[in-house]
């Protein structure tokens, strides 16, 4: 039997090829006015993941 992908986490990660996983930050919807434009600068960029959080997300991406 083939095994699912979960999908929210197929839109919110990615893993790259060698293996590490790519996330984006939040909080850059709405309330922007608030938060300094330096701070929105660095929530534009991409993040790896901590080391406590790749395996469940790994498990979760059977085959990416």
């Amino acid at each position: 039997m083939k095994l699912k992908t979960h999908r929210g986490v197929r839109k919110r990660f990615k893993v790259t090829a060698g293996g590490k996983i790519l996330r984006g930050h939040s909080a850059k919807r709405h309330f922007t006015g608030l938060k300094a434009s330096g701070r929105m600068r660095k929530l534009k960029k991409v993040t790896t993941v901590s080391p406590a959080g790749v395996a469940s997300i790994k498990q979760m991406l059977p085959y990416g």
